[in-house]
Order: structure tokens, then C-alpha cells, then sequence
């Protein structure tokens, strides 16, 4: 197997082995075994538990500081970039549901930990959604009332949650729950545009 392929299967796997099991009920030889190398062949890769779990959130939340401001200089209007940052964070969660499930097992096992993780993978892209949305608020497309970094944090927090416990509680098509995601997400932020009034004929 390539180092590359080792290298990505084993991010893969203990993503799903540290979501299931607990980061301390999982041991290197466990991913070991799972990726289908020896030990010392992991060890090659990552010099450490702590190193490959560094790696996996260096790799899984990383993600958001490389795609997020892409997503926001290709948008064009609020409603583009609210459609396209949600989008985004929904197709990757879905993608592999392990990385919800690991973000809310890893921020109750050690929340002291995952806050420092979180403000240094986070804290950049939920800083710059918040500084759009203050935007929108000037022009009075958004409610004024909204706390814009308060507001990024609970949305985030709902989704990955939603994803992360949806078929545990009340089992159903994915696509029904994130609908209604996006469905509160909207009305929470958006200022609804009245409807046209309809034309009084003349008599």
C-alpha cells in the first residue's frame, strides 16, 4: 500500500475508531489492525496517538479555513453565500458522518481540550461568516438583532448535532432533516420580503 494510501485510510479509520470508541478506548494497534499495516508502520506516519488524533483535526477542521473563503468570494448576494456556506458544511458532515459524531463524543470526554482545539481551527472562519452577516445587518437584509458570532456557533453546534444523533432519535431521510435545518437556520437571520400587493382592478 502507498504511504499516501496509509496515510489517508488511516485518518479515515481512526476517525471512525475515536468517534465509536473513545479516543482513550482506542489504541494505535487497533488502527493498526483496522488499516491492515503493522505497528511500526503507523508509527512511521503518525509518531504518536496524540499525533494522529492532532492529524485528524488538523485534517477534518482544517478543512474550513482552506474552503471557507473561496466559498465566500465565489457568492454574490447574502442569500448565495447563507446557501453556499451551509451547503458546504452539510455536504461535508454527510459525507462522513464519523466527523460529527467524533466532535460531539471528543467535546464531552474533554471539553478543556476540544476549546483550545476549536478556537484554532474554528475561530477564523466563524469570525469571518459573522463579519458577512454584520453586512447583511447594515443593509437590513438580516435582522439587526442577531448576534452574528453567537448565531455562526449555535447553527454549527445544531447541525453537527443533527447529524451526528438524527438516526438515534427519530430515524429518517437525511435530506427531511437538513431541510429543516436549513429552514430555521433562513428565518433566524433572514428578514422576510413582503409579499406584492395584489393590483385593485379599475371599475
Amino acid at each position: 500500500m502507498p504511504d499516501g494510501d496509509v496515510r489517508t485510510r488511516t485518518l479515515r479509520i481512526a476517525t471512525r475508531l475515536f468517534a465509536d470508541r473513545g479516543f482513550d478506548g482506542t489504541s494505535l494497534q487497533d488502527v493498526a489492525d483496522e488499516v491492515g499495516v503493522r505497528k511500526p508502520s503507523l508509527l512511521y506516519h503518525f509518531a504518536s496517538k496524540d499525533a494522529l488524533r492532532a492529524a485528524v483535526y488538523e485534517q477534518m477542521l482544517g478543512h474550513w479555513n482552506v474552503a471557507l473563503p473561496r466559498i465566500l468570494r465565489a457568492a454574490t448576494s447574502g442569500e448565495d453565500r447563507f446557501d453556499a456556506v451551509l451547503g458546504e458544511m452539510i455536504r461535508f458532515f454527510r459525507e462522513d458522518s464519523d466527523r460529527a459524531k467524533l466532535i460531539l463524543r471528543e467535546v464531552l470526554d474533554r471539553p478543556r481540550e476540544m476549546a483550545a482545539v476549536m478556537r484554532l481551527h474554528m475561530r477564523p472562519w466563524i469570525e469571518s461568516v459573522a463579519a458577512y452577516i454584520r453586512k447583511g445587518q447594515e443593509t437590513g437584509e438580516l435582522h439587526g438583532d442577531a448576534d452574528p458570532a453567537a448565531y455562526v456557533v449555535n447553527v454549527v453546534t445544531f447541525l453537527i448535532s443533527a447529524i451526528a444523533v438524527q438516526q438515534l432519535l427519530a430515524p429518517m431521510p437525511d435530506e427531511q432533516v437538513m431541510r429543516e435545518v436549513l429552514r430555521m437556520a433562513r428565518a433566524a437571520l433572514f428578514v422576510p420580503t413582503p409579499a406584492p400587493r395584489a393590483r385593485r382592478s379599475s371599475r
